[in-house]
């Protein structure tokens, strides 16, 4: 299975640049899945809250849609759907919230951390 980087996924939801978005959609189509790592996924969330300025809102539509798109095959999607819910339902970053369904999705908690919006989850423990 072919693998995708950050600005294909980000081109594919923003539309921004016409030739690139075509050419990504392209790409996707003409070869089958693609696999979406967690680390894309994480620097995705970034680009869209800190270079696109999307809301929370947004960002979860978009993530909701990378979950149920049949070409893109992301990375530990038990993990991910978690992580996104986790992300849904309090006011910790999506990055704190996939570091901490993949801790708990290898036995490895309490997650510890200096963050208090963060430690406000289940077995996040703030130092």
């Amino acid at each position: 299975m072919r693998a995708v980087d950050t600005n294909v996924i980000v081109r594919l939801l923003e539309q921004d640049d016409p030739r690139q978005a075509a050419t990504a959609a392209a790409f996707l189509k003409a070869g089958g899945p693609v696999w979406v790592s967690h680390l894309i996924l994480a620097e995705t969330v970034w680009v869209l809250e800190d270079v696109y300025q999307r809301t929370r809102r947004e960002i979860l539509q978009a993530l909701d849609a990378l979950i149920d798109n049949q070409v893109i095959h992301i990375q530990g999607p038990e993990i991910v759907k978690a992580a996104v819910e986790a992300f849904r339902s309090s006011r910790a970053d999506f990055s704190d919230c996939l570091a901490l369904e993949i801790a708990r999705a290898h036995g490895h908690l309490p997650l510890a951390t200096f963050d208090k919006a963060f430690a406000k989850l289940p077995d996040v423990h703030r130092l």
